[in-house]
C-alpha cells in the first residue's frame, strides 16, 4: 500500500520511511540497514510500476464481451479464422532498458536527438501463431488496412476472417469501416473492452520486439531499424505460445513486465 494509507505525504516508500512506519506500529527502532537486509529476505527490489488505465465499463459488461469473443473464438467453423491485431512505434531514438554494468560504471546509448519514426501493424493468428504484418509511415487507418490486406491475400480460401482489435481511432474510422463492409462480411472486426491491453495476445510480441530490437539499439538510421523489427518478426513467427484462450495477458494490471506479453 502507499504510504499515504498510513498518513505520511510521499507517495512512495523509502527505507527510512519504512523504518519509522514499523517503529511507529510495533515501537522497534530499526536501522536502514536493517530494513534492507529485511526487504531482500523478502525478495523485494526497486523497479518501475506498471501505468494502466481502467476499463470505464462495468465488471458485468467486460465480463459479457470478452465471454462472447471466447465464444466466437470456441465455435469457428474450419473456413473461418481469427486474429488478434494491434500497431507498435519504431523509435529511432532508442527505448532504455535495463542492463548489466560493472560498479561505478554506466553504459551510454546514443540517440540521434530529432527522432524518426515507423509503425507496425501486426496480426497473431489464434491457433497457428502466424504472424502477418505491414510497416507505414503513419499510424493511420492505411496502415491498419494495408494489415487486413495483407491478411486477406495470405487467407484467402477463409470464408471469413474475424480481427479482434482495440478502439483505436484507426480501428473504428470511416476509412476502416468502409472498406471492411465492402468486404460483404469477408473481414469482420471484433473490439475488445476499453483500455484492455492484456486480453490481447499480440501485446506478447511486441513486448519480445521491444526486448529483442529497440531497447539499447545502436542502429544508425531508421531504415537499419525497421530491417531488424522485420527481420526479428520473421524469427517470432509462428508465436510459439499462441493459443486460442482469451486468457488476460497481464494477472494484473500492474504485473511484472517479465510475466507479462
Amino acid at each position: 500500500m502507499s504510504p499515504r494509507y498510513f498518513g505520511w505525504a510521499r507517495p512512495t516508500w523509502t527505507r527510512e520511511l519504512l523504518a519509522r512506519q514499523l517503529q511507529r506500529d510495533t515501537g522497534l527502532r530499526l536501522s536502514v540497514g536493517h530494513i534492507g537486509r529485511l526487504l531482500r529476505a523478502l525478495g523485494a527490489r526497486r523497479k518501475r510500476p506498471r501505468p494502466f488505465v481502467r476499463c470505464p465499463w462495468p465488471k458485468s459488461r467486460e465480463r459479457r464481451k470478452i465471454g462472447a469473443i471466447r465464444k466466437l473464438i470456441r465455435g469457428l467453423p474450419r473456413d473461418e479464422i481469427a486474429f488478434y491485431a494491434d500497431e507498435m512505434d519504431v523509435d529511432l531514438n532508442p527505448r532504455l532498458g535495463l542492463g548489466w554494468m560493472r560498479r561505478g560504471r554506466q553504459k551510454r546509448v546514443l540517440t540521434p536527438g530529432n527522432n524518426q519514426k515507423r509503425y507496425v501493424a501486426g496480426a497473431l493468428t489464434i491457433g497457428s501463431g502466424k504472424l502477418t504484418w505491414a510497416f507505414g509511415a503513419r499510424k493511420s487507418s492505411d496502415l491498419f488496412i494495408a494489415a487486413l490486406a495483407a491478411l486477406l491475400r495470405r487467407y484467402r480460401r477463409y470464408r471469413r476472417l474475424h480481427v479482434i482489435v482495440d478502439n483505436f481511432g484507426i480501428h473504428t474510422s470511416k476509412k476502416t469501416r468502409a472498406l471492411v463492409e465492402a468486404t460483404e462480411g469477408k473481414r469482420m472486426l471484433h473490439f475488445l473492452p476499453p483500455y484492455s491491453p492484456q486480453y490481447n495476445r499480440i501485446e506478447r510480441v511486441w513486448k519480445q520486439l521491444h526486448d529483442n530490437v529497440t531497447r539499447n539499439h545502436r542502429c544508425a538510421t531508421i531504415d537499419e531499424l525497421v530491417k531488424e523489427v522485420d527481420d526479428c518478426l520473421q524469427a517470432l513467427s509462428p508465436y510459439p505460445r499462441s493459443t486460442a484462450s482469451l486468457r488476460p495477458v497481464l494477472s494484473s494490471p500492474v504485473a511484472d513486465s517479465g510475466s507479462a506479453i
